[in-house]
């Protein structure tokens, strides 16, 4: 249910933000503004404990017509078929390499830039795995609404080293990752499945859009 009314919220956002960058009538923008102020109710029901300056950020850091963020992350195996992973700081958790798509990169280039800060290795962006819809899947509830793309790259020189928001940068097995512990808003066990799949799959190049 959380996860179902995060989406809902995410949607009177949009339509909030939306109809305040177009509205002509000043009605109008009265009440796109006060449709706002419904979304930052019901956001505060919601997340009791999210603090004030982060919803103001929700609420106010996007301008013009709505649409979903992009979360890129990196998938680099290596020759014994492991999967590199960085842990964060944030949390310790285990996650892909990778993070929001900034603006003035590429999808590519953002997958090349994040896996050389994050795990101090030079990859090669090769293709698109999948790009997912992250309110479809089993993700934990999230505000904003995003699309993820998992981008496979290859690896080209250096040495696996921890960067500024990560502590740590290793390869592991498919069993290994069972034991992780994953940060589940970056991924879940289902996209290392479908990335394990791809990997093995002698039939490489078709994109998943789900």
């Amino acid at each position: 249910m959380e996860k179902e009314l995060a989406v809902l919220i995410s949607k009177l956002q949009g339509i909030a933000q939306t109809g305040k960058e177009y509205a002509k009538d000043p009605y109008d923008l009265e009440r796109y503004e006060e449709l706002t102020q419904i979304t930052r109710q019901l956001i505060q029901l919601l997340y009791s404990t999210m603090p004030e300056e982060q919803l103001t950020i929700y609420l106010s850091e996007d301008d013009g017509y709505a649409t979903p963020k992009v979360d890129v992350r990196a998938v680099v195996f290596d020759e014994q078929d492991r999967l590199l992973f960085v842990q964060e700081k944030s949390d310790s958790s285990w996650a892909l390499p990778g993070g929001w798509a900034d603006i003035g990169y590429s999808p590519t280039e953002i997958a090349e830039k994040e896996t050389f800060e994050e795990a101090g290795i030079y990859v090669k962006a090769d293709r698109l795995i999948a790009l997912r819809d992250k309110a479809k899947h089993d993700y934990p509830p999230a505000l904003i609404y995003t699309y993820k793309l998992f981008i496979s790259c290859l690896f080209i020189e250096g040495e696996l080293q921890a960067g500024l928001e990560t502590s740590d940068a290793r390869f592991f097995s498919r069993q290994e990752i069972q034991m992780l512990a994953l940060s589940e808003e970056r991924n879940i066990l289902g996209d290392i499945e479908l990335l394990f799949e791809d990997h093995f799959s002698s039939a490489k190049g078709k994109v998943i859009c789900d």
